[in-house]
C-alpha cells in the first residue's frame, strides 16, 4: 500500500534532444518508480530540464527550467533530496562551465540540508586541476556516490575521495528491457545501425567510416540505418556520411527521423543485426538489446564501456582505420550468435546491477520514513 508522497529533484543533461541522456533519464525514472512501488512510497520526481514543457509531456513528470534559479531553488527546497546523474556531467572537454553548473546544483541542495545521490555518473576527462578540490569537497558530502566505470572511480580517488565509498555500477540505460524487433534479425539483407557525430573538423573520421561502410555493403548487400542520437547535429553528420558513400550506395541507406523518445530509438536499434557507433549510448542501447556492436572511439568513455564487455574499439577518430572497422563488422555478422552467447550473461548482470542506485535511494527514503514515525 502506498502511503507517502516524496518529491525528489533530478539534475542532468536533459531537454537538449540528446537521445542518450534522455535514455538515462527514462531509465532512472523507471527504476525509481518500480523500486518505490515495492517499498510503498509514492515518488514525485521533479526534473531540471532545458525544455521543461517537452520533458513533462514525454515523461509525465513535473519539470522546471534548469537555468531559472528561483524555480530550481523552490524545487530543491520542497524535495526530499537531489539525484545528480547519470551521463558525463563532470567533464570539461565540452567547456569549462559544465562542471561548475552541476557542482553548483549539488552545493545548492547541500546548503538546504538535502541528501544528494550521485547516480552512475561518468567522471572526466577533467583537464583543469582547479576543479579537483571542488569536486572532492562537494562529492565527499554526498549521501550516495556511484559511477559507471572503474576509470571514473579511479579519477575520483585520485582527487582525494575515499574509494571505499564509491560504488561502480553499469550505465542506467542497461536497465532497459529487451524489445521484440519489428523485423527478425538475421532474416533477409542484414541491417546495420550507424551512429555518427561530428568530431574531427576536417571530417576525416566520417570519411573513414563511409569507406568502411562501402566495404561492408559490397561484401554483404547490407542496408544501413543511420540513427541520430543528438538532433539536429547527428542528422547532419549522418547525412554527411551518406553523401560520402557516393551515388551508387546512397540507396542502401536510410536516416531515421522523428524518433522523439528514447524507447523509439531503442526499438530502432533492437531491429538491427549489428550497430557501428561513435555515440556511447548507441553502444549501450545495442548492448541492452543484445545487438552485436563495433565501437569507434572519440573519447575514453567509449573505451571504458567496451572494456567492461571485454571488447576494444575497432578504430579511433584521430586515426581512422576503415579496413579494421569493416573486418570487425563482417566478423560479427558472420558470428552473431556466438557473440550473443558470449556476452549475454555479462549484459544480464549489467541489467541487474544498473538498478542498484535506485534501490539505494528508495532504501534511504523508506528508512527515513520509518525513522520519522
Amino acid at each position: 500500500m502506498v502511503t507517502d508522497i516524496q518529491r525528489i529533484v533530478i539534475s542532468g543533461y536533459y531537454g537538449f534532444g540528446n537521445s542518450g541522456d534522455e535514455a538515462v533519464l527514462q531509465s532512472i525514472l523507471t527504476s525509481l518508480q518500480e523500486e518505490s512501488e515495492q517499498a510503498g512510497i509514492k515518488l514525485e520526481p521533479v526534473v531540471l530540464s532545458a525544455d521543461p514543457e517537452w520533458t513533462s509531456r514525454i515523461y509525465g513528470v513535473e519539470s522546471v527550467h534548469r537555468m531559472k534559479l528561483q524555480d530550481v531553488i523552490s524545487a530543491i527546497r520542497g524535495s526530499e533530496g537531489l539525484i545528480s546523474g547519470g551521463g558525463s556531467l563532470l567533464q570539461d572537454v565540452t567547456g569549462w562551465k559544465t562542471i561548475p553548473y552541476y557542482l553548483g546544483i549539488i552545493r545548492l541542495a547541500q546548503g538546504f540540508g538535502k541528501p544528494v545521490f550521485i547516480y552512475s555518473q561518468g567522471i572526466g576527462p577533467v583537464n583543469r586541476p582547479i576543479f579537483h578540490p571542488w569536486i572532492r569537497r562537494i562529492y565527499s558530502r554526498c549521501r550516495y556516490l556511484s559511477v559507471r566505470d572503474q576509470e571514473s572511480a579511479s579519477l575520483l580517488e585520485h582527487m582525494g575521495l575515499d574509494r571505499a565509498k564509491i560504488e561502480v555500477v553499469p550505465d542506467p540505460v542497461m536497465s532497459f528491457a529487451r524489445m521484440n524487433a519489428d523485423r527478425a534479425a538475421g532474416s533477409g539483407e542484414p541491417v546495420i545501425g550507424v551512429s555518427v557525430r561530428f568530431w574531427d573538423p576536417d571530417h576525416t573520421d566520417l570519411k573513414g567510416i563511409a569507406e568502411a561502410l562501402r566495404q561492408i555493403v559490397s561484401a554483404t548487400d547490407a542496408r544501413l540505418r543511420f540513427l541520430p542520437f543528438h538532433q539536429p547535429e547527428d542528422i547532419q553528420a549522418s547525412q554527411a556520411v551518406i553523401d560520402f558513400l557516393g551515388d551508387g550506395l546512397k540507396g542502401r541507406a536510410t536516416l531515421v527521423q522523428g524518433a522523439e523518445t528514447p524507447l523509439e530509438m531503442v526499438r530502432q536499434t533492437a531491429d538491427c543485426d549489428l550497430l557501428i557507433g561513435m555515440r556511447l549510448h548507441s553502444l549501450i542501447y545495442a548492448a541492452s538489446q543484445l545487438v552485436p556492436m563495433v565501437g569507434i572511439s572519440y573519447d575514453p568513455k567509449i573505451d571504458h564501456f567496451l572494456r567492461r564487455l571485454g571488447m576494444e574499439p575497432a578504430s579511433r577518430t584521430d586515426r581512422p582505420e576503415p579496413g579494421r572497422i569493416a573486418a570487425a563488422a563482417l566478423h560479427l555478422l558472420d558470428n552473431s550468435e556466438q557473440w550473443k552467447h558470449q556476452k549475454k550473461e555479462i549484459i544480464e548482470n549489467f541489467r541487474t546491477q544498473s538498478r542498484l542506485p535506485a534501490q539505494q535511494i528508495i532504501d534511504y527514503l523508506r528508512n527515513k520514513r520509518v525513522g520519522n514515525r
